[in-house]
C-alpha cells in the first residue's frame, strides 16, 4: 500500500492532458471519417469511369459487327437494314442498323420532298413550301456578284447570323433556319439526315411519314403500299409499280451511311442507348464514324430502326 503522503489530489495539469488526449482522439476520428468518405467517393468515381469505358467498348463492338455484315465488295448487295444481339462483359447488347437513305437528306433532297415532309408534319401546304424555300436557301451557295436575297431576309428580321450558304453539317442546323417553328423542327428531326447524300429515299426502309412526303403521294396509295411492303421484294420495278407508277423520289437503294442504334442492358440494371452514324467503305478502315450520340432516348422516333425509323 501507498503511504498517505504519496497520494496527491488531481492537478490542473492532469486535466489538461486528458482534454488534449480527447481532442487528439476526436481529430483522428474526423480524419478517419474524411478518409472513409474519400475512399467511398473514389470507388464510385472509378466505377462510373469503368462503366463509361465498358459502354464505349460495347458500342464500338456493335459498330464493328455491323461493318462486318456490310463488308460485301458490291455495294448493291449490302443489306439496308438489320438487327442482332449479343452478350459481352456482363451486359446484353441489342443492335439495329438502317441505311440513312430511309431519311430525307436536307442537303440533297429537292424542295418538293422537304415541303412534303413539313406538310405531313402539320404545316399548311403554302407555308410548307415557304419553309422548304428557307431550307434550300440555307444550304445554297450565293452567286458571285449577285445580291444575296436570302441573307437580306435574315438581316431584315434582326438575326445576328446569315444563312450558311453551303451544305448543313448537322440536322440541328434546322433550329437556325429562318421561320421554322420549333415544334415543326422537333417533329422533323427523326426523319431527316445530312449523311445519305441521296436526293431520293429508300421506300422499303423509310417510315410512313417520309413516304407520305413523296410528291403526289395520296393516303390511299400510301396505305396500299404499306400493306404489302413487308412481303415485297427489292426489285426496283416491282416497287415502282406498287407505288402506282413512276414515283419521283423513290428508290430501293441504300446509302453508304448507316445509322446504328445500340441498346445496352447491364447486369446491374443500368440501361443506355447510343445512336451512331457510320460510313462503310471508301477508306482503309472498315468504317468511319460520322456522328456519335450516347444516352439517347431509346423510345425516340416513330418506329424501330430496323422497321424504318
Amino acid at each position: 500500500m501507498r503511504e498517505p503522503h504519496d497520494l496527491h489530489p488531481p492537478s490542473a495539469r492532469d486535466g489538461f492532458i486528458v482534454v488534449a488526449a480527447l481532442w487528439m482522439l476526436t481529430a483522428l476520428a474526423t480524419l478517419a471519417l474524411i478518409y472513409s468518405a474519400y475512399v467511398a467517393q473514389s470507388a464510385i468515381a472509378l466505377r462510373v469511369n469503368d462503366e463509361a469505358v465498358q459502354t464505349e467498348a460495347l458500342i464500338t463492338s456493335s459498330l464493328e459487327l455491323v461493318a462486318y455484315q456490310l463488308s460485301s465488295p458490291a455495294a448493291d448487295r449490302r443489306p439496308t437494314h438489320g438487327a442482332f444481339s449479343f452478350r459481352l462483359g456482363g451486359a446484353d447488347v441489342t443492335v439495329e442498323f438502317l441505311s440513312e437513305a430511309a431519311r430525307i437528306d436536307l442537303n440533297a433532297a429537292p424542295k418538293a420532298l422537304i415541303a412534303g415532309l413539313f406538310a405531313v408534319l402539320g404545316a399548311p401546304a403554302q407555308v410548307a413550301e415557304q419553309h422548304a424555300d428557307r431550307v434550300v436557301g440555307w444550304r445554297t451557295h450565293p452567286k458571285p456578284n449577285v445580291q444575296d436575297d436570302e441573307d437580306l431576309l435574315y438581316r431584315a428580321t434582326g438575326l445576328r447570323y446569315s444563312p450558311r450558304g453551303s451544305p448543313l453539317n448537322h440536322i440541328d442546323e434546322l433550329w437556325l433556319v429562318l421561320g421554322l417553328p420549333p415544334v415543326l423542327v422537333e417533329r422533323a428531326l427523326p426523319f431527316v439526315t445530312v449523311y445519305s447524300g441521296m436526293p431520293n429515299i429508300n421506300v422499303l426502309d423509310a417510315p410512313p411519314e417520309v413516304i407520305a412526303a413523296l410528291p403526289g403521294m395520296s393516303p390511299a396509295r400510301l396505305n396500299a403500299f404499306l400493306g404489302q411492303r413487308e412481303t415485297m421484294t427489292a426489285d426496283p420495278q416491282f416497287v415502282v409499280d406498287a407505288l402506282g407508277g413512276n414515283q419521283v423520289g423513290a428508290t430501293t437503294k441504300g446509302s453508304d451511311a448507316v445509322r446504328v442504334r445500340t441498346r445496352i442492358a447491364f447486369d446491374n440494371v443500368r440501361r443506355t442507348t447510343a445512336d451512331v452514324v457510320i460510313v462503310v467503305g471508301g477508306t482503309d478502315d472498315p468504317y468511319r464514324v460520322l456522328s456519335w450520340r450516347s444516352d439517347v432516348d431509346a423510345s425516340s422516333g416513330t418506329r424501330t430502326l430496323a422497321g424504318g425509323q
